[in-house]
């Protein structure tokens, strides 16, 4: 069984620890690699980042210009070997090959987007603001800048930082989820035959928790990038801080999406099921909470239940399957439970997608589509993210108290209305209380060129991944004031 080797200082190399854990395909149990994982990682963490210090010293140096050509030979290399890292996300990660490319092309937006970094990056400069005296600001790299990312979109996450990073002068390394470690070994080998850097200025090092530590604790480590649940967000957030780094730390969401009675009744219900189900419901924009406002509450739970029992579920890479499985057989056990703490808190089971069986893919960790409704507004299935296939139905007369009810929630990733009335749409993106809004939208993923938000426990810093937050996520500003006096002459 292939063990994966961490990619250091421009070497794949085997990790200082002989423990590994499996990696499985969520569909059928195959255990498709091994990976690196215990407490001597972090010795191998410490390594990747002092290499990736002295490849730092020199990057940092090089024009702007010069230091985003890669970027586009990386961009033409994720294109040409779409389909094959495609399969590698469906296979790790469960979800279907149509979303799975998807996902890629989002990774290859943000390179695009970074290859923008020399205008992005530009000073900033005000000529006399006394006599004699002008003053600008320049933007310069951190250093060494840590990446630790989850399992659910291993092909378009790392893209949300890694090539802002190197565009803007620093050296880079991740720490991929440890449940699915392949996609970016894949990309790192592609990197590694084909891109001419700096040894060690971008790093793969594999494990847990204390690769992780290692990074937050390494004094040459400035910044921290993590997407993943809000607990680990916290901890992140907090201990990054507390060693002085620089954290954008992206945490759980809880995504309503409201309906409005004017609301096209066929347009609004594809979409929401589509970001429902969408990933099994393992994204941090899938809608959770539906809520029809006022009258229309029947006539939307009727068409939502029955497009829901038509997803075809199934293996990602077959044809027609719609849905995959949940990661682990442990987030099956978790999401079940939570469906049926739904139940003992009242809330109605419209559809039970528990017990799935797939023919073929009997050992697979499938739950099929789930709807609840009437869960107390106070209940734990309205309350948690439950980041797996489960819709919950929860019903208000009016839009106040829609929007009242979104704003006392914990999370705050993104809130979607349906409607055609220009006014409630313009006062439910104002008031409503989240990071990425949608109108008519059913998963607001922001393009590259925009910061991936997030407010309330959804996000933990200050600048969001992708576009002009990474620039300035990545860099630290100078500010110069010269006085250059006119009775001065130079002499040779």
């Amino acid at each position: 069984m292939n063990t994966l080797k961490n990619y250091i200082d421009g070497v794949w190399t085997e990790s200082v620890s002989k423990q590994t854990i499996d990696v499985l395909n969520p569909a059928n149990q195959e255990v498709l690699a091994t990976v690196p994982f215990g407490n001597d990682t972090a010795q191998d963490m410490q390594n990747a980042i002092e290499k990736a210090h002295q490849a730092y010293l020199e990057w940092k140096d090089v024009p702007t210009m010069r230091r985003v050509q890669p970027l586009f030979k990386l961009k033409t290399l994720l294109e040409d070997h779409r389909e094959e890292i495609a399969k590698l996300i469906t296979n790790e990660c469960g979800k279907t090959y149509a979303e799975s490319l998807g996902e890629l092309q989002r990774a290859i937006e943000n390179v695009e987007v970074a290859c923008g970094t020399y205008v992005m990056a530009q000073s900033e400069f005000s000529e006399n603001i006394a006599n004699g005296i002008d003053e600008f600001m320049i933007r310069q790299p951190l250093g060494v800048c840590g990446c630790i990312t989850p399992f659910n979109f291993p092909g378009m996450i790392p893209f949300w930082f890694l090539p802002y990073a190197i565009a803007t002068g620093n050296a880079f390394v991740i720490k991929p989820s440890e449940k699915v470690p392949m996609t970016m070994q894949y990309v790192f080998e592609l990197i590694d035959e084909k891109l001419d850097l700096p040894k060690g200025l971008l790093s793969l090092v594999h494990g847990g928790k204390d690769a992780v530590d290692a990074m937050l604790q390494h004094p040459k480590v400035k910044a921290i990038s993590f997407v993943g649940s809000t607990n680990v967000a916290k901890y992140i957030y907090s201990e990054g801080t507390k060693y002085g780094k620089r954290v954008q730390a992206q945490g759980g969401a809880k995504n309503p999406v409201v309906i409005m009675p004017d609301a096209d009744v066929e347009m609004t219900t594809q979409i929401i099921i589509d970001s429902v189900y969408g990933c099994a419901g393992q994204r941090c924009l899938a809608a959770s909470v539906i809520i029809p406002t006022g009258d229309n509450k029947r006539q939307f739970t009727e068409a939502l239940v029955e497009a829901a029992k038509s997803r075809n579920v199934g293996y990602g890479l077959e044809s027609g399957v719609e849905m995959g499985p949940v990661i682990t057989p442990e987030s099956k056990q978790r999401i079940e439970g939570l469906i049926q703490k739904g139940q003992d808190e009242g809330g109605n089971l419209l559809l039970d997608g528990r017990n799935a069986k797939i023919s073929g893919y009997e050992k697979g960790n499938f739950v099929a589509p789930t709807i609840l409704e009437g869960v107390p507004l106070q209940g734990e299935i309205i309350n948690t993210e439950i980041f797996g296939p489960v819709m919950s139905l929860v019903n208000f007369d009016e839009l106040d108290q829609t929007i009242d009810f979104i704003n006392q929630g914990r999370y705050g990733n993104m809130a979607c209305i349906f409607t055609r009335d220009g006014l409630a749409a313009r006062k439910f993106r104002s008031e409503v209380m989240a990071g990425n809004v949608g109108v008519n939208i059913g998963v607001a993923a922001p393009v590259a060129q925009f910061p991936f938000s997030g407010w309330k426990e959804s996000f933990f810093g200050d600048l969001h991944g992708q576009g002009r937050h990474a620039i300035e996520f990545f860099t630290q500003t100078k500010v110069v004031i010269e006085r250059w006096p006119k009775n001065w002459s130079r002499k040779f």
